[in-house]
Protein backbone atom coordinates (compact mmCIF):
# COMPACT_ATOMS: atom_id res chain seq x y z
CA UNK A 1 0.00 0.00 0.00
CA UNK A 2 1.13 3.53 -0.74
CA UNK A 3 0.49 6.66 1.24
CA UNK A 4 -0.66 9.63 -0.80
CA UNK A 5 2.76 11.28 -0.32
CA UNK A 6 4.54 8.13 -1.56
CA UNK A 7 2.22 8.00 -4.58
CA UNK A 8 2.89 11.65 -5.40
CA UNK A 9 6.66 11.05 -5.24
CA UNK A 10 6.42 7.94 -7.42
CA UNK A 11 4.14 9.70 -9.91
CA UNK A 12 6.60 12.46 -10.89
CA UNK A 13 7.32 12.54 -14.61
CA UNK A 14 5.06 9.61 -15.45
CA UNK A 15 1.80 9.33 -17.34
CA UNK A 16 -0.47 8.22 -14.51
CA UNK A 17 -3.53 6.05 -14.92
CA UNK A 18 -5.90 5.70 -11.97
CA UNK A 19 -8.79 3.38 -11.28
CA UNK A 20 -10.68 2.61 -8.13
CA UNK A 21 -13.08 0.19 -6.55
CA UNK A 22 -13.73 -2.38 -3.88
CA UNK A 23 -11.98 -5.33 -5.59
CA UNK A 24 -13.47 -7.75 -3.06
CA UNK A 25 -13.74 -10.94 -5.10
CA UNK A 26 -11.24 -10.69 -7.93
CA UNK A 27 -12.49 -12.07 -11.25
CA UNK A 28 -11.58 -11.94 -14.96
CA UNK A 29 -13.31 -8.57 -15.37
CA UNK A 30 -11.02 -7.01 -12.79
CA UNK A 31 -7.93 -8.50 -14.41
CA UNK A 32 -8.93 -7.23 -17.86
CA UNK A 33 -9.75 -3.77 -16.51
CA UNK A 34 -6.39 -3.51 -14.73
CA UNK A 35 -4.43 -4.74 -17.75
CA UNK A 36 -6.26 -2.36 -20.08
CA UNK A 37 -5.77 0.53 -17.67
CA UNK A 38 -2.04 -0.13 -17.42
CA UNK A 39 -1.75 -0.06 -21.22
CA UNK A 40 -2.89 3.58 -21.18
CA UNK A 41 0.09 4.98 -19.28
CA UNK A 42 3.35 4.47 -17.40
CA UNK A 43 1.99 3.92 -13.90
CA UNK A 44 -1.28 2.44 -12.68
CA UNK A 45 -2.45 3.36 -9.21
CA UNK A 46 -5.55 1.73 -7.75
CA UNK A 47 -7.69 3.60 -5.25
CA UNK A 48 -9.10 0.93 -2.94
CA UNK A 49 -12.22 1.57 -0.90
CA UNK A 50 -11.41 0.96 2.76
CA UNK A 51 -13.52 -1.48 4.77
CA UNK A 52 -15.35 1.49 6.29
CA UNK A 53 -16.01 2.96 2.85
CA UNK A 54 -17.33 -0.36 1.48
CA UNK A 55 -19.81 -0.66 4.33
CA UNK A 56 -21.12 2.79 3.44
CA UNK A 57 -21.65 1.85 -0.22
CA UNK A 58 -24.53 -0.50 0.52
CA UNK A 59 -22.91 -3.55 -1.06
CA UNK A 60 -24.50 -5.84 1.50
CA UNK A 61 -24.25 -6.71 5.18
CA UNK A 62 -21.33 -9.10 4.72
CA UNK A 63 -19.17 -6.91 2.55
CA UNK A 64 -16.34 -6.54 2.26
CA UNK A 65 -15.62 -10.24 2.41
CA UNK A 66 -11.87 -9.62 2.52
CA UNK A 67 -10.21 -6.90 4.57
CA UNK A 68 -8.68 -3.85 2.92
CA UNK A 69 -5.21 -5.17 3.79
CA UNK A 70 -5.91 -8.49 2.05
CA UNK A 71 -7.51 -6.78 -0.95
CA UNK A 72 -4.54 -4.41 -1.25
CA UNK A 73 -2.10 -7.32 -1.08
CA UNK A 74 -3.91 -9.17 -3.88
CA UNK A 75 -4.05 -6.07 -6.09
CA UNK A 76 -0.40 -5.26 -5.42
CA UNK A 77 0.59 -8.70 -6.68
CA UNK A 78 -0.58 -7.92 -10.24
CA UNK A 79 2.19 -6.85 -12.64
CA UNK A 80 -0.12 -4.16 -14.02
CA UNK A 81 -0.56 -2.43 -10.63
CA UNK A 82 2.17 -0.03 -9.53
CA UNK A 83 0.54 1.04 -6.29
CA UNK A 84 -2.58 0.76 -4.14
CA UNK A 85 -3.91 3.66 -2.10
CA UNK A 86 -6.69 2.97 0.41
CA UNK A 87 -9.32 5.69 0.89
CA UNK A 88 -12.19 6.08 3.36
CA UNK A 89 -14.50 8.37 1.37
CA UNK A 90 -17.36 7.05 -0.79
CA UNK A 91 -15.67 8.36 -3.96
CA UNK A 92 -12.01 8.83 -4.91
CA UNK A 93 -12.46 12.53 -5.71
CA UNK A 94 -10.01 13.74 -3.05
CA UNK A 95 -7.34 11.32 -4.31
CA UNK A 96 -7.91 12.32 -7.91
CA UNK A 97 -7.67 16.02 -7.04
CA UNK A 98 -4.25 15.42 -5.48
CA UNK A 99 -2.86 12.84 -7.92
CA UNK A 100 -4.25 14.43 -11.10
CA UNK A 101 -3.97 11.29 -13.24
CA UNK A 102 -3.89 11.81 -16.99
CA UNK A 103 -6.38 8.94 -17.33
CA UNK A 104 -9.12 7.74 -14.97
CA UNK A 105 -10.48 4.28 -15.83
CA UNK A 106 -13.75 2.65 -14.76
CA UNK A 107 -15.62 -0.49 -15.76
CA UNK A 108 -18.49 -0.54 -18.24
CA UNK A 109 -21.13 -0.59 -15.52
CA UNK A 110 -20.53 3.17 -15.33
CA UNK A 111 -21.07 6.01 -17.78
CA UNK A 112 -18.69 8.97 -17.94
CA UNK A 113 -21.52 11.45 -17.38
CA UNK A 114 -22.69 9.62 -14.22
CA UNK A 115 -19.31 9.44 -12.47
CA UNK A 116 -18.95 12.13 -9.80
CA UNK A 117 -15.19 12.21 -10.42
CA UNK A 118 -15.52 12.92 -14.18
CA UNK A 119 -15.95 16.66 -13.70
CA UNK A 120 -12.78 16.81 -11.59
CA UNK A 121 -10.75 14.85 -14.16
CA UNK A 122 -12.06 16.93 -17.07
CA UNK A 123 -11.46 20.20 -15.21
CA UNK A 124 -7.68 19.72 -15.23
CA UNK A 125 -7.62 18.22 -18.76
CA UNK A 126 -7.59 14.51 -17.90
CA UNK A 127 -9.43 11.77 -19.73
CA UNK A 128 -12.04 9.31 -18.42
CA UNK A 129 -12.02 5.88 -20.09
CA UNK A 130 -14.72 3.24 -19.68
CA UNK A 131 -13.58 -0.37 -20.18
CA UNK A 132 -16.27 -2.85 -21.33
CA UNK A 133 -17.51 -5.34 -18.75
CA UNK A 134 -16.91 -9.06 -18.92
CA UNK A 135 -20.45 -10.38 -19.29
CA UNK A 136 -21.78 -12.15 -16.22
CA UNK A 137 -18.87 -11.26 -13.96
CA UNK A 138 -19.25 -9.10 -10.87
CA UNK A 139 -18.18 -9.43 -7.26
CA UNK A 140 -21.75 -8.90 -6.10
CA UNK A 141 -23.01 -11.67 -8.39
CA UNK A 142 -20.23 -14.01 -7.22
CA UNK A 143 -21.01 -13.28 -3.57
CA UNK A 144 -24.68 -14.11 -4.18
CA UNK A 145 -23.87 -17.29 -6.14
CA UNK A 146 -21.69 -18.61 -3.34
CA UNK A 147 -24.10 -17.67 -0.57
CA UNK A 148 -21.86 -14.93 0.80
CA UNK A 149 -24.65 -12.35 0.66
Amino acid sequence: MLSLDEALDQRKGSRLVFTNGVFDLIHAGHVRLLNHAKSLGDLLFVGLNSDLSVRGLGKGPHRPIHTETERAEVLSSFRSVDGVIVFDEPTPIALIERLRPEVHVKGGDYRVEDLPESSVVHRYGGQVVIVPLVTGRSSTKLAQEYGLE
